[in-house]
């Protein structure tokens, strides 16, 4: 009598433990996040692909789609509308989001310095800021880029009735190359520069904040605003954060891995602009410095960009802390 007992207890057993294991699998399934990215996938987004494809995001219990933009100025929008989970967007449009009063919170840092540059041909007569007097300058995002310049033109005792301006819709490398414009803003250093030496250019690059503008960042995570307290984006900046590690210590491996994964990608252009982004990225995703944002939220308010300064929580928030590494 006692064998058949065993047997049965054994199996009772064997059953708890089955529906235990299963119990668990489905409490850490994957949950789905969207990010929408702020244009087609290139270097900027590195970290991002690295925790995507090395399985950081997976051991967080994330499953992260990348989604690229039909309209670069969309995710921000749709993320605030619910269609979407985390926005890349850009420091300098997070305020006037804020303005605008888009429910958005930023929850992290990608790229944690300027990219933005005014962009001359080095063989040409622009040497200083003071030699764009009566030249023309091509930009493509009105309102941000007049403001960079105008600050950058003052150093140089002009303003900006001293230039002519012209939108070149994003064409900027063809247009500075094609003696359309004497110089262009807007231009990002990691990507224009080697443009042009491709093309058999050489570009001098004037930086903003070298130049009166306040550093600031230019890529950042934002979230809709009554979420950025769920511990999903705690846990989506540690696997970014590990992600950045990785590719900071292992530059080439992560570059085979991200080519592999957006073979479309791998180029010259974009293997230059790998090497000229890395040492750009925010080590801390999620860290902050309040009187960073703050200070160049004075900047937007006096180029005319806002019309006044919210406070510090408005447009900034700190991740969830708890149950980071969980499921």
């Amino acid at each position: 009598m006692q064998r058949p007992l065993a047997l049965a207890l054994a199996a009772s057993l064997g059953l708890a433990a089955s529906l235990g294991l299963a119990t668990e699998s489905r409490a850490q399934a994957p949950e789905p996040l969207t990010v929408l990215l702020d244009w087609f996938v290139n270097p900027d987004h590195a970290p991002l692909v690295v925790a995507r494809e090395m399985g950081f995001f997976e051991q967080a219990g994330l499953d992260v789609t990348l989604i690229e933009p039909a309209d670069p100025s969309a995710p921000p929008r749709l993320v605030a509308a619910g269609q979407g989970d985390v926005a890349v967007s850009y420091q300098p449009s997070l305020y006037l989001h804020v303005a605008e009063e888009l429910p958005l919170l930023r929850i992290g840092t990608l790229v944690s310095t300027p990219l933005n540059s005014l962009v001359v041909l080095a063989q040409g007569p622009i040497e200083t800021l003071a030699d764009l007097e009566g030249k023309t300058i091509g930009y493509s995002v009105a309102g941000f880029e007049e403001a960079l310049l105008a600050t950058m033109l003052d150093e140089a005792g002009l303003t900006l009735d001293d230039v002519s301006l012209v939108n070149v819709n994003f064409a900027l490398s063809p247009a500075l190359m094609a003696g359309r414009v004497d110089a262009v803003i807007g231009a990002f250093r990691n990507f224009e520069l080697t443009e042009l030496e491709l093309q058999g250019s050489q570009g001098r690059a004037f930086f903003p904040e070298e130049h009166g503008v306040p550093p600031y960042d230019e890529l950042i995570y934002v979230v809709r605003a009554d979420r950025a307290g769920e511990p999903v984006f705690a846990r989506f900046l540690e696997a970014v954060e590990r992600a950045t590690v990785h590719l900071l210590n292992h530059p080439d491996q992560s570059w085979e891995t991200f080519a592999a994964a957006y073979p479309k990608a791998d180029d010259a252009l974009n293997r230059a602009a790998w090497d000229d982004t890395l040492r750009r990225f925010q080590a801390s995703p999620a860290a902050l410095d309040p009187a960073r944002y703050a200070r160049f939220a004075e900047f937007m308010r006096e180029r005319g960009l806002i019309e006044e300064v919210a406070p510090l929580s408005d447009y900034v928030a700190q991740p969830a802390a708890g149950e980071a590494a969980a499921q």
